[in-house]
């Protein structure tokens, strides 16, 4: 073991610490250790200097990731591929003719009026696996007991899980986004809430600053509390297809950039008496849309950013910022036939095992249901 002595630089410490001296450049290197990738040549006893230090404790990290994307999963089947979804449009109405009726004119009640009847189909997968290889008496040389190859083992299990919740992540974020740019390609039900603050005020508040702004933000509340109760009302104006549809309160689902959310909890609502006046109720809220980029600290533009080419024509590209939420119905976005399973086999003359995390699943947006996108620029 690689023993130092360090009694110099802690009295110095010290006298920083109670004010005897300056604040001075130290050398951390000789208190923390950072870990290496293997031992070194001091990686023997202090004795007779020839008896290798022995490992007094195996720590291994297995931390369980949670998953982080707003909860959109719905059902799954086992058997078929597709999902049909009908709609019926509204009748017409046309004239009562009891009010009407004239002698020696006849009523026909044989006119034939059939429904108007659409169907969608969505008969798409995503599929992905992981491969992974396990040994046995290869890796017992290396562990002190069964208890730790059986933990050793369990990380890597665990390492799989989080790769696979960070893709389950990823690919319904990416269903959001997609939903969120059909609607930004088509310039429909997209509130420039930035806009309408500084027409309606006749301020000239910019983007960054209007998610601080305790005025901005309690009108962006009320205003996505009013489009919330608007889309309980039927009507063509929400969706993308011009069918009449409603979302009740219990069939919406609120995503909000945690960076508004933030704004809204410490510049309006912890300075609001009656804060129960201007909360949205429940909502989730991620961290961004697609990604931090390589930047640690993310600005508000790099977050609130849509960079996507669009699913309906596989053509059209959407690159925007400023994007704080979206309100939708739930079945206007979904993930659906989630089929996660884990097949193996053995290798007898190598002795190991190999193992296939297999995921199949369906993301769904139709834009047929309500679809509301809130954006500042």
């Amino acid at each position: 073991m690689n023993v130092k002595q360090i009694s110099t630089i802690l009295q110095s410490i010290t006298d920083e610490v109670i004010g005897d001296s300056v604040v001075v450049k130290e050398d951390l290197s000789n208190i923390v250790d950072v870990g290496r990738q293997i031992l070194d040549n001091t990686s023997v006893d202090n004795y007779v200097k020839a008896l290798v230090n022995r490992i007094g404790r195996t720590e291994f990290v297995d931390r369980v990731l949670a998953s982080t994307a707003p909860t959109i999963t719905r059902d799954s089947w086992e058997y078929g591929s597709i999902l049909q979804k009908v709609r019926c449009e509204l009748p017409d109405t046309t004239a009562n003719p009891t009010w009407q009726l004239t002698k020696g004119q006849s009523v026909d009640p044989f006119i034939y009026n059939p429904p108007e009847v659409s169907v969608k189909y969505f008969n798409s997968k995503t599929t992905f696996e992981i491969d992974i290889s396990f040994t046995e008496i290869q890796v017992k040389e290396s562990l002190k007991s069964a208890r730790d190859f059986m933990r050793f083992i369990a990380m890597i299990e665990n390492r799989i899980r989080t790769k696979l919740t960070l893709c389950r992540d990823n690919l319904i974020m990416r269903t959001i986004v997609n939903l969120i740019a059909e609607k930004i390609a088509s310039n429909q039900s997209v509130v420039n809430l930035l806009t309408e603050y500084n027409t309606a005020f006749g301020t000239s508040l910019t983007a960054d600053k209007a998610i601080k702004n305790p005025d901005f933000l309690r009108f962006a509340s009320a205003t996505i509390k009013l489009y919330s109760d608007r889309l309980k009302t039927a009507s063509v104006l929400y969706n993308s297809d011009g069918y009449v549809t409603f979302t009740p309160k219990e069939y919406q689902h609120l995503v909000l950039l945690s960076e508004f959310a933030t704004g809204l909890d410490v510049y309006l609502y912890s300075d609001t008496y009656h804060e129960e006046l201007l909360k949205l109720g429940s909502f989730d809220t991620v961290a961004f849309w697609q990604g931090t980029g390589n930047s640690a600290a993310p600005n508000f533009t790099a977050a609130s950013s849509i960079n996507a080419i669009i699913a309906s024509d596989g053509e059209t590209e959407v690159n925007t910022n400023g994007v704080i939420g979206v309100l939708f119905d739930r079945d206007a976005c979904a993930v659906c036939n989630d089929n996660p399973r884990v097949t193996s086999i053995y290798n007898p003359r190598g002795e190991y095992s190999n193992y296939f995390y297999k995921e199949d699943c369906s993301y769904i947006n139709d834009l047929a249901e309500n679809v509301v996108v809130f954006v500042v620029h």
